[in-house]
């Protein structure tokens, strides 16, 4: 099965983010806290995810 043309060779899943060690948030409400940073890349991780998948549906590997 040939690779369609707009699928890179090199297309890897997404990474997901790292969540904050408990130590890193200092409880004082800071703006943007470590968690609103996470949170914000987390969205961003499964937005890319959903579009990687629907690159790759059907493509067996």
């Amino acid at each position: 099965m040939s690779t369609p043309k707009n699928i890179p060779d090199d297309d890897p899943p997404p990474v997901p983010p790292e969540p904050p060690a408990p130590e890193e948030c200092c409880n004082s409400g800071c703006i943007p806290c470590v968690y609103d940073v996470y949170n914000e890349a987390l969205d961003n991780y499964r937005a890319a995810l959903k579009a990687w998948k629907a690159r790759h549906e059907g493509k067996s590997g």
